[in-house]
């Protein structure tokens, strides 16, 4: 009698994924998948965890509620560079694999930044309503001039591998001088990017642009607030695409009403999707995004990609590629 076929892995999927991907998991894997168009709940996660042995999901919150019901879970791939929505600990204590899907998307938030940087800067968005709107009837006076990006200064909070691309960019693309502030200074950056490094209070003071690009964890939680906002030039802009509670929002808001800096480019935000009552989103000043960083076709399914491979990496007893830095 011929021997039963080897189980294969069971995994959970919260995402839509690309056929292709869905395809690839599936060869290796027995698949559970949202029965709708949409992401799945997580009533239904919490419901369906129990017995699988790995989880593909895009910022489901893995915490003890979760892990105390997963008897069989070897991995949590998260497609996703920022991985705040685990809880560490809690994962370290049940002995579960976590990954994330770093490098991939660094090129295009690096993009996505810039095009902030001028929107807010040239006033996009606003002029485009206003010829939208009919009121191009003359020739244009100092009202609605902008401010120059080039051979100007950028600060860069937190300098990664996309502050590292972002840096490039000025610099090269922009003849930008560049600060950064992280906890080390990095003099081989400083010597391949032509950067320099400045204490936040430094940065904050001298930037006509100051862009955060640093993860959200419990030291970050609010690391700019009206203090920093205060030390900031008063025609300077900021830049945020890394999380919303990196900064305090409502000191966000009391700086653009009181005219301390310029105005701002905004891809995050401390509620997501963002309230319609929130101030910025009435301020002409502001750009606002959804939360868009990474959403370009081919980089979202290259992240896809890397999660699933991280996914059957881990439920077929290997390492994946991209175990998160408390784990590695």
């Amino acid at each position: 009698m011929r021997e039963l076929e080897k189980r294969k892995p069971k995994v959970l999927i919260t995402e839509q994924l690309p056929k292709e991907i869905l395809a690839y998991i599936n060869e290796r894997c027995e698949c559970i998948i949202p029965t709708n168009e949409g992401k799945m709940s997580r009533a239904d996660v919490l419901e369906k965890i129990s017995d699988v042995d790995g989880l593909l999901t895009s910022k489901v919150e893995v915490n003890e509620e979760l892990l105390s019901r997963a008897h069989r879970l070897k991995i949590v791939s998260d497609i996703s560079v920022g991985y705040d929505n685990y809880d560490v600990e809690a994962i370290k204590s049940h002995h579960v694999l976590a990954t994330h899907t770093p490098y991939v998307l660094d090129e295009t938030v690096a993009d996505l930044v810039f095009s902030l940087v001028l929107s807010v800067a040239r006033r996009i968005p606003e002029l485009d309503r206003f010829v939208k709107d009919g009121n191009w009837t003359s020739a244009i006076n100092e009202s609605l001039f902008g401010k120059d990006v080039h051979s100007t200064t950028m600060g860069i909070v937190g300098m990664g591998r996309i502050g590292e691309k972002i840096a490039r960019r000025a610099k090269l693309g922009f003849n930008m001088d560049v600060l950064y502030y992280k906890r080390k200074p990095s003099e081989e950056l400083e010597s391949m990017l032509g950067i320099n490094y400045a204490t936040l209070s430094e940065l904050l003071e001298r930037s006509d642009f100051v862009v955060v690009m640093t993860p959200l964890t419990s030291e970050t939680h609010h690391l700019i607030g009206e203090n920093e906002f205060n030390r900031m030039k008063s025609d300077a802009f900021f830049i945020n695409a890394s999380r919303g509670a990196v900064i305090d929002e409502n000191a966000l808001i009391q700086a653009l009403k009181n005219k301390k800096i310029a105005g701002a480019g905004l891809d995050v935000f401390d509620q997501e999707p963002v309230s319609p009552d929130n101030e910025l989103l009435k301020m002409d000043n502001v750009v606002t995004l959804p939360h868009i960083g990474s959403a370009t076709k081919k980089t979202r399914f290259d992240m896809a990609m890397v999660g699933a491979e991280n996914l059957v990496a881990g439920v077929t007893g290997k390492t994946p590629s991209y175990l998160i830095k408390e784990l590695s």
